[in-house]
């Protein structure tokens, strides 16, 4: 919720969706049907000439909001989700002039001393960056059923503007829908994001104004896709770790994963390694779903069963249309290293009819519904989860830190073990068996990041012990990969074969090293067995 006055600091909870073109006309008059304000916005954003503010996910800037001036700065705040703010309300200025930028508006804020300190330490001046121009119609709508939730829909059509007035000036369009929740139960806002998401084709973007602005500054026409980051917690004290805030910081960790390189490949990057990790935190996420759904028996997570097949179907569909060509990539080199015959093992291969593209998947009502509920969740209050999970037949809390962390070393004994029975026998087991294996050594790997942080040594610091674990499993990883992958690029070769003769060659050659790539899995899992568990009291 925005204050315009004061000194005080808030948490933003908000969505905000890309808006296509052709859906515009329709959004604007679904917001008309109620009262609306119309307001001009037009802002200026600084930052130092190296960028230090955004290195650090900050943002300063002034903006006119009709006759009246705001100047506000934005961080991160818990985890990725969400956004500290704090407003200065400056107000009219004489002559239409505009006002100068002044870091010391926000002292005495927690946001205002991380601005402090991040300036300090660069040591360079504030310089406007860009700028924009926006027209926001604004609404208030009341969600009945949800404790009288009132969120505010903002619709802002205009543009950013990079340097201004001179030859290298660009300009990037701004068609946006933000839904921000200014008092009552969050589920009202998941509620009504749903419904704009759904009925008018919204999908769900992380790309800020200030970012735009920053990439039209960089030249950038693509952006490096995120990879996973380790989950972070509101409280460190450890008593405060329950069952439910695991649950939750986890989720967000996945989220900041899958929702930046999601919001790209909606707005249309076929980016190869943003689809691979939108892959990999969608799988990260199902593994929080089966491993840590015991932490909160009340039921933490809302709707995993609704959740799970969206989820399932957006990653194998990326998968189907990423994996064959990436395996087809790497074994070309390898069999021309070997003398076979020029061939491309996906010529001639029919495509599947009315094949979505990447954009299509991740725009999908159905997707973006699910992104929608687990933001929801990640931000809702204790209170609010566990309403939403309340049965007659359950009435049970989540576990308190220590249980969870009982239940968290039972679950990573229990794959650890699993995995290294495997192991010994991986040479035998049927070929699901195998793919099996390789599915629980990433469950493993993903558990055993997610729980890292809550074993810490005495002195409260992140246990080393954790990133010894992990580096242990990296040989069996690597060796459970290529093992798949030619067993992928076998399959492709045979269905090739029977339209080629000459992708006989690499049947044969995939064929020969099936015995001795099973071997290297057992031997880099045995390695597994003796390594020092993390998890282990002392």
């Amino acid at each position: 919720m925005k204050k315009r006055q004061g000194i005080m600091v808030v948490m933003e909870i908000e969505f905000k969706f890309h808006i296509p073109a052709e859906r515009l006309k329709a959004v604007e008059t679904a917001m008309r049907r109620g009262a609306v304000v119309s307001t001009r916005l037009q802002a200026r954003y600084f930052d130092t000439a190296d960028q230090a503010l955004a290195a650090q996910g900050m943002v300063l800037r002034l903006r006119k909001e009709g006759p009246r001036w705001v100047q506000t700065v934005k961080a991160t705040g818990d985890n990725a989700l969400h956004r500290l703010e704090h407003n200065v309300d400056l107000g009219a200025v004489s002559g239409g002039a505009s006002p100068a930028v002044d870091p010391q508006r926000h002292q005495g804020t927690s946001v205002g001393e991380r601005l402090a300190m991040v300036l300090a330490e660069s040591g360079a001046p504030l310089v406007e960056r860009q700028s924009t121009d926006i027209v926001r119609l604004t609404r208030d709508v009341r969600v009945a059923g949800t404790d009288a939730a009132v969120v505010e829909l903002a619709l802002d059509v205009g543009k950013v503007v990079a340097n201004a007035g001179t030859p290298e000036q660009r300009e990037s369009p701004v068609c946006e829908l933000e839904l921000e929740l200014k008092r009552g139960n969050v589920q009202g806002l998941v509620e009504l994001a749903r419904r704009w998401s759904q009925q008018h084709g919204l999908w769900f973007s992380t790309v800020s104004k200030a970012e735009r602005g920053a990439r039209l500054l960089a030249r950038l026409e693509a952006v490096p896709a995120v990879k996973a980051e380790a989950p972070r917690f509101a409280d460190e004290k450890d008593d405060k770790r329950d069952g439910r805030a695991i649950q939750k910081a986890v989720v967000a960790a996945c989220l900041a994963q899958i929702l930046p390189n999601g919001s790209e490949i909606a707005a249309g990057s076929t980016d190869e390694e943003q689809i691979h990790q939108l892959r990999i935190g969608i799988r990260r996420l199902r593994t929080a779903f089966r491993e840590l759904a015991g932490l909160d028996a009340r039921g933490g997570f809302f709707d995993v069963a609704g959740w799970e097949p969206p989820l399932v179907e957006a990653f194998r569909a990326l998968g189907a249309l990423r994996d064959r060509e990436q395996v087809a990539k790497l074994a070309q080199p390898q069999l021309r290293s070997a003398g076979a015959p020029e061939f491309d093992p996906l010529a001639g291969e029919q495509a599947a009819a009315g094949a979505p593209s990447p954009g299509e998947i991740v725009r999908a009502p159905a997707f973006q519904s699910v992104l929608v509920s687990l933001i929801g969740f990640t931000v809702a209050t204790h209170a609010e989860v566990a309403k939403a999970g309340e049965t007659a037949q359950d009435q049970s809390a989540p576990l308190h830190a220590g249980g969870a962390r009982r239940f968290l070393r039972k679950r990573l004994q229990r794959l650890h073990k699993q995995v290294v029975r495997d192991g010994l026998r991986f040479e035998s087991l049927p070929t699901e068996v195998q793919h099996r294996t390789r599915k629980r050594l990433k469950r493993l790997r993903y558990l055993a990041e997610f729980a890292a942080p809550l074993f810490g040594d005495a002195d409260g610091e992140k246990s080393s012990a954790a990133a010894r674990y992990l580096k242990r499993l990296r040989p069996a990883q690597d060796a459970l990969g290529e093992f798949n992958d030619e067993a992928v690029a076998l399959k492709l070769y045979q269905e090739a074969a029977e339209r080629n003769a000459r992708a006989w060659f690499g049947v044969g050659w995939f064929s020969a090293r099936h015995a001795a790539g099973a071997k290297a899995c057992r031997k880099a899992l045995g390695k597994i067995e003796k390594a020092p568990r993390f998890w282990a009291k002392k």
